[in-house]
């Protein structure tokens, strides 16, 4: 039996909160989910005049990374991205009822080597939203201290 680390209420809260503030550092409206492993919500927030879409959007990417263990720009990065037109993956967007996001916003949370979650950002174009998806994960680094080691950084792979 293996044991297994869980993403805590307070370490998803502090993580949104970095996130949002960041976004307001950067001048955008964001909407941020946090999720456990199973893509599950933890924490939902969307900012003042964010987009209405936002919310759905943001667990989608969330969901997808947590899910599939890899942050979601990578699958549709070129030139040989897997759900990219003639790739194995391509068409993988429909699954989970189009609850599978392909695009820029969404990453694992990743601590000591073990997937926990993930974090999806909506709001602002794909630079913006990776700075707020980073800005969450070193928040939780942060929170963990030095006795956990918490993968941040845009190009996360697994």
């Amino acid at each position: 039996m293996k044991n297994a680390l869980k993403l805590e209420l307070h370490e998803a809260r502090a993580m949104a909160h970095a996130a949002l503030a960041k976004a307001k550092e950067i001048g955008v409206p964001e909407t941020v989910c946090i999720t456990d492993e199973g893509g599950f919500p933890l924490v939902l927030e969307r900012m003042d005049n964010a987009r209405v879409t936002g919310p759905q959007i943001a667990w989608n990417k969330a969901f997808t990374a947590a899910g599939h263990k890899r942050s979601t720009h990578l699958f549709n990065t070129a030139p040989n991205g897997p759900a990219l037109p003639g790739n194995e993956a391509f068409g993988i967007q429909w699954s989970f009822e189009g609850k599978f996001a392909v695009f820029v916003g969404g990453f694992p949370i990743v601590v000591n080597g073990e997937v926990i979650g993930g974090v999806g950002l909506s709001g602002g174009n794909g630079e913006q939203d990776t700075a707020c998806g980073l800005a969450a994960l070193q928040a939780l680094q942060e929170v963990l201290g030095s006795h956990a080691e918490v993968l941040v950084q845009a190009d996360i792979k697994k």
